[in-house]
């Protein structure tokens, strides 16, 4: 498997070197309309934990649901918790330990997340545990039907024990939990992306099938309800390496490739380690950001549909050289994207939002603490304007951090 810094590295190098041809980034001279409120979902000290290893976020209805992986002072078994937000991201509950029920070894890390998705009172939580071979594993279900109070363990989506990676999870408006997830189960040497669907928060598992029998292995997915109901998975190909969107219009039960979002051709015999952002604006238009290491093209782009994802306006460069890892979303009535982007002082998270559903962006603000290394950024709409997440580098560990934008 490549090496990630390695890769990480070379991408700041060769995206320096780029030419900015394909669809150059528009701006607007005004500034980020959005305030910023920034903090810590979780008192880390408190809780005696040092590194956040890996978290997801989920917003249902008025609630922000999120859960989260740390490794605790002096110890070497991971922390698991679950917590929420009832105001946006600005105030949190209490972080309830998942670990001393559930333990389990955990492989999740940054890329490859522990997920989290929410129904009402019903919430479903994901995440990686080891196999035979470290490194590797099959992945753990857990739910909750009173709202986190109790936790229950689930079924694994597929019933096997092979290893199951880079998952994703999305509930819909009928309360069913949808899965993706990679896995090699054909054993002939590389990932495909696969399916099921669950009617019962987890407790069993429906329409178990593949939607590509060959993808990427190590970029996350990401799966998003279409203004028309239709579920549209984002993932990234095999060949060439561009990204890829599946979709289906009758509640998971078929899938098809629908396109390919961003036609670079990119033809790479590695894995970059870095998904996409899957959005639906205002006017039910689907965006995305992806990232592409094509020669002449490298770069983070931003795309739209006007069709359902069936075709792509051009790519639209977002981002100064080196963005990198990034997320969309569609809150406050303008899009807005994050990324990371390494440069001469380490990596930083930035912001950027359009008030015209992409075709112009603000100029790109400074998210993250000025002095720290942040990478791996979310964010997601809230009743109240949007939240951001990333993983911040402090003198005490690898922190967890956030911004609420209104």
């Amino acid at each position: 498997m490549p090496n990630l810094k390695a890769i990480y590295l070379s991408v700041a190098v060769l995206t320096s070197l780029a030419s900015f041809g394909c669809g150059e980034q528009k701006l607007v001279t005004a500034k980020l309309a959005l305030d910023q409120s920034v903090l810590s979902p979780i008192d880390a000290k408190t809780l005696g934990l040092q590194n956040l290893v890996s978290f997801d976020v989920y917003v249902d209805r008025q609630t922000v649901h999120a859960a989260f992986v740390a490794t605790p002072t002096g110890s070497k078994q991971p922390y698991i918790g679950y917590l929420h937000s009832e105001d946006g991201g600005l105030h949190w509950s209490q972080p309830s330990a998942l670990s001393p029920q559930f333990n389990q070894p955990v492989e999740a890390k940054v890329g490859n997340d522990i997920q989290i998705a929410a129904a009402g009172d019903k919430l479903l939580i994901v995440w990686q545990t080891t196999g035979e071979l470290p490194g590797m594993g099959p992945l753990f279900a857990i739910y909750s039907n009173d709202a986190g109070k109790t936790w229950q363990q689930g079924v694994k989506p597929t019933g096997s024990d092979a290893d199951q990676s880079h998952h994703e999870l999305l509930a819909d408006q009928e309360g069913r939990f949808h899965a993706v997830w990679l896995d090699d189960r054909d054993e002939n040497g590389y990932q495909g992306v696969r399916y099921a669907r669950s009617s019962y928060v987890g407790k069993s598992w429906e329409l178990a099938q593949t939607i590509d029998d060959s993808s990427c292995s190590c970029c996350w997915n990401r799966m998003i309800l279409g203004a028309d109901g239709k579920l549209n998975t984002l993932y990234r190909d095999m060949k060439p390496r561009d990204m890829a969107l599946a979709q289906s219009a009758d509640g998971g039960a078929s899938w098809q490739r629908l396109s390919t979002v961003g036609e670079f051709n990119w033809i790479f015999d590695g894995c970059p380690h870095n998904g996409g952002g899957l959005a639906v604006a205002g006017d039910g238009s689907l965006h995305s950001l992806v990232w592409t290491g094509a020669e002449n093209q490298v770069g983070l782009y931003h795309m739209q549909s006007a069709d359902g994802g069936k075709s792509w306006a051009p790519p639209q460069r977002l981002g100064e050289a080196g963005a990198f890892h990034a997320d969309i979303a569609f809150g406050a009535g303008r899009l807005v994207a994050v990324w990371d982007a390494l440069g001469p002082e380490g990596s930083k998270v930035f912001v950027s939002e359009s008030v015209d559903n992409g075709e112009h962006w603000s100029a790109s603000k400074l998210l993250s603490s000025a002095g720290a290394s942040a990478t791996f950024p979310r964010i997601v709409a809230t009743p109240t304007g949007l939240l951001a997440m990333w993983l911040e580098q402090t003198p005490t560990g690898k922190q967890w951090s956030a911004a609420v934008l209104q």
